[in-house]
């Protein structure tokens, strides 16, 4: 009986030992120290999103979900984008007015003469 102690006491010691050493030596498995709270792997373009960037936007996942102010940051990042798009089809909508204004003008003389 007290060799069946003494041996299981003698594995748990040689178990604890091996993960001991097998923790220190190689760490908890990760390659990168873990990133800081504030940072982010989500990345975006500085202008010009197109739909494969957002298609292929990834969030870190957190306990509820994903991370609360990197889709915060991207949606914010994609409405400025669609604001500037938006302002460039006003833009265009108004030179086009202007060009077909004077192109009405332009023809009306022509008939008056």
């Amino acid at each position: 009986m007290q060799t069946l102690l003494l041996y299981l006491v003698v594995m748990v010691l040689v178990i604890g030992a091996v993960f001991a050493v097998v923790w220190f030596v190689f760490g908890r498995g990760e390659d990168l120290p873990p990133l800081e709270r504030d940072a982010t792997l989500t990345r975006l373009p500085r202008a010009g999103v197109s739909g494969d960037d957002v298609r292929a936007l990834r969030f870190a996942l957190v306990a509820r979900g994903y991370k609360q102010s990197e889709v915060d940051w991207a949606l914010e990042k994609l409405a400025r984008e669609i604001d500037e798009l938006r302002m460039v089809i006003v833009d265009l909508q108004g030179r086009d007015a202007n060009d077909f204004s004077r192109a009405d003008t332009d023809a009306s003389r022509a008939e008056d003469v």
